[in-house]
């Protein structure tokens, strides 16, 4: 029995931090997460001229008046998949332009296709060459009616975000519903900008001459929540995970008590209790209500103990199954077909040198680590810290037997540069 905190939602802060870059004032953005990704991000602004403070723990100012477009670092930019929100914010106020290819967790191929069609459409012109994506045009963003192929998460916000001072009226058809697009949209609006319909298929963006400053919380990370909910239900425990939206996490829910776990709702809180017996299920991943491919490695780990032949149809990336071979070294029975990963159990996992593959991949394994007896080493975590503040601490708080310890590197060998 034990509770605790969900942070900021790091797939909300990301965006919201380089639209920054749209507005000539000071903003205040509370509920940050503390995790690299945020800090790398506020290293890029930071490298272009913008002024950030840290007020408290989870709160800055951030002031981009100043910054200089095309100057973000190119090692920096690299890290993070986030970081390709600043073409839309770069677009949106300077008419142009410059940063390098994203990077990220490599769980198959993540294309841009969709962004620089939506790019395009408002009349920029797109280059991709030498490891950057260049925009440029002759007088700005212009309105368009942009109908994306695909529902994408990510153009949906770079075009939003570049569309919020464009001149004129854009519409994005079949976008994306994901909770992180309310919220920026929700942010900029809260800055002055004219945007309706986030949430739903068709986004109505009237753009606006200037935006100015706010003060604004970012939303509960979704995805910590229903990473505590499935370690909770994995290990049989009784768990309240506070400062959630319960809303975002239904679909996540309605797994957990089809496996025999039991789930309680209140206002900004959920309580989950886990089940000495657990029952096999099926699970498709989805675009927003749908259960989240983010979710699909905990699952995963969590349905070694369920009994018989469970399965989980990945329908979002081409592999994301890295994480397979670290669980079946702890003695998990999972096997991969296609965009399909079977996991027969129930199983015991026993503890094992393992590491995170990514950072999805990497929770997991330590998922998989609170189920076995013995001491787990987890190698690279510095995956996991990409998307998860204070993850040993706030397990520690639960009754975990964690901590995070260095490792030097072996005598004589050197690092690559």
């Amino acid at each position: 029995m034990g509770s605790v905190e969900v942070s900021g939602f790091k797939n909300a802060a990301l965006p919201i931090i380089y639209a920054c870059v749209l507005v000539k004032d000071k903003i205040v953005l509370e509920n940050m997460p503390n995790i690299s990704d945020i800090t790398c991000s506020f290293e890029i602004l930071r490298g272009m001229g913008a002024k950030i403070r840290m007020l408290d723990k989870t709160t800055y100012e951030v002031d981009c008046t100043d910054v200089i477009p095309c100057s973000s670092e190119y090692d920096l930019v690299r890290r993070i998949r986030g970081s390709y929100y600043l073409l839309g914010a770069e677009f949106g106020r300077f008419g142009k332009s410059r940063v390098g290819l994203p990077g990220g967790c490599d769980f198959g191929v993540r294309p841009i296709d969709q962004h620089i069609k939506g790019f395009e459409a408002m009349g920029g012109i797109v280059n991709t060459e030498g490891g950057y994506v260049e925009i440029s045009s002759e007088d700005g963003p212009k309105s368009a009616s942009i109908f994306f192929d695909v529902s994408t998460v990510g153009a949906t916000l770079n075009i939003m975000i570049a569309a919020a001072t464009a001149e004129g009226t854009t519409y994005i058809d079949n976008a994306a519903k994901e909770p992180h697009i309310v919220d920026c949209a929700n942010f900029l609006n809260s800055c002055g900008a004219n945007i309706t319909g986030a949430g739903s298929d068709v986004i109505k963006i009237r753009g606006v001459e200037e935006l100015h400053g706010c003060t604004y919380a970012i939303i509960p990370d979704m995805i910590e929540a229903g990473s505590f909910m499935v370690a909770a239900a994995a290990t049989a425990g009784s768990v309240r995970i506070n400062n959630v939206i319960p809303k975002h996490l239904e679909s996540i829910t309605a797994k957990l008590i089809e496996v025999g776990a039991d789930v309680e709702e209140f206002d900004d809180a959920v309580h989950v209790t886990g089940c000495a017996k657990m029952r096999k299920t099926s699970v498709k991943t989805l675009p927003y209500p749908g259960f989240p491919t983010d979710m699909h490695p905990q699952m995963t780990a969590m349905l070694c103990r369920a009994e018989g032949v469970s399965y989980i149809n990945e329908s979002i990336y081409d592999n994301r199954f890295r994480y397979v071979e670290e669980l079946n070294r702890m003695g998990a029975q999972i096997k991969v077909e296609g965009r399909i990963v079977y996991i027969e159990g129930p199983c015991q996992l026993s503890a094992a040198p393992v590491i995170a593959t990514d950072l999805r991949g990497g929770i997991a394994v330590m998922i998989a680590a609170l189920m076995c007896e013995g001491q787990t080493e987890i190698s690279e975590i510095n995956l996991i810290e990409r998307g998860y503040d204070d993850i040993c601490g706030k397990l520690r708080g639960l009754g975990a037997d964690i901590q995070k310890i260095s490792v030097p590197d072996p005598v004589g060998v050197k690092k690559a540069n």
